[in-house]
C-alpha cells in the first residue's frame, strides 16, 4: 500500500466543544517536521466531519486531540464511522486529557494509541511510522 517514496498523510482534528488547540498545532508541526503530510481540520469538528475529511483526503492516520472529557463517546464514534465507510485501515490515535483507566476501553473500540500531555513528539512520530503499513 505505502511505498518508501510516499509521505504518511495524517489528519489532525479536534472533536466536540473543546476550544483549546495549542497541543494539536504542536503535534501537527512536529509531524510536518518529521516529513509527514498533515491536514488540520480546526476546532469543534463532529466525528462525521473528521471521518469524511479523512476519507476524502486519503489519510493513513487520524490524530484526535481531546480535552473535553467526551473521549469515551467521540473516539468510538469515529472508529465506528470508519468501519461503516470501509476505512477501518486508517489508524486512529488520540492525545490529551484522557484518564489512564479509559485507555483499554478506547483500544477495544479501535483507537491504536493514546498519548498523555507531556509525551515527546518523537514518540508519537515513531508510533505513527510503526503503525502505518
Amino acid at each position: 500500500m505505502k511505498n518508501q517514496q510516499q509521505r504518511i498523510r495524517v489528519l489532525v482534528g479536534k472533536v466536540g466543544l473543546d476550544g483549546h488547540d495549542r497541543g494539536a498545532k504542536v503535534i501537527a508541526q512536529a509531524l510536518r517536521d518529521a516529513g509527514m503530510e498533515v491536514i488540520y481540520t480546526g476546532l469543534r469538528q463532529t466525528p462525521e466531519q473528521i471521518v469524511e475529511a479523512a476519507v476524502q483526503e486519503d489519510v493513513q492516520v487520524i490524530g484526535i486531540s481531546i480535552l473535553s472529557g467526551a473521549h469515551g463517546y467521540l473516539l468510538p464514534k469515529i472508529t465506528e464511522l470508519l468501519k461503516k465507510e470501509g476505512a477501518e485501515d486508517i489508524v486512529v490515535i488520540a492525545g490529551g486529557v484522557i484518564p489512564f483507566e479509559d485507555r483499554l476501553m478506547l483500544k477495544e473500540a479501535g483507537v491504536a494509541g493514546v498519548f498523555s500531555p507531556g509525551t515527546l513528539t518523537a514518540e508519537i512520530v515513531d508510533f505513527i511510522r510503526k503503525s502505518v503499513k
